[in-house]
Order: C-alpha cells, then sequence, then structure tokens
C-alpha cells in the first residue's frame, strides 16, 4: 500500500486527530491514502465513523507500544 500523506496527531485529545485527518484528506486526491497516528483511544470509533460518513474507506487499523495507526483512503 502506498501511503501519500502521514498525520501525527499523537498526544493531541479528541476532538483533533479528526481535525487534523479531516485538513490532511483535503489535500489528497481520490483514491490516495492517508496514514493517521494517534495516541486517542476514542479515535478508533471516531475515526471509522467519520471515514464511512465522508465516503471514504478505512482501510486497515493497527495498534503498537499505544499509538493507534490508521490507513484511510479518500473516497
Amino acid at each position: 500500500m502506498t501511503v501519500d500523506k502521514i498525520v501525527d496527531a499523537k498526544g493531541l485529545a479528541c476532538p483533533m486527530p479528526i481535525v487534523k485527518t479531516k485538513k490532511a484528506m483535503n489535500e489528497l486526491e481520490s483514491g490516495q491514502v492517508l496514514e493517521i497516528h494517534t495516541t486517542d483511544k476514542g479515535a478508533k470509533s471516531d475515526l471509522s465513523a467519520w471515514a464511512k460518513s465522508g465516503g471514504h474507506e478505512l482501510v486497515k487499523q493497527e495498534e503498537a507500544n499505544d499509538i493507534f495507526m490508521f490507513w484511510i483512503k479518500k473516497g
């Protein structure tokens, strides 16, 4: 998978990971992939719901060392 942009939202509380993700997603073309790193546990449900509501695809999500990583393909 090719990642086109990475958002570092570690240490930020809700809603900032979503705000940064939305801003970065606006800079991408349809089909490009955004990788997001966050430490906010709420982002697990927030980002998947946000991606779905915006017509984007949550391709993958992982958790390692208390860091949540998401890959969202722009719709």
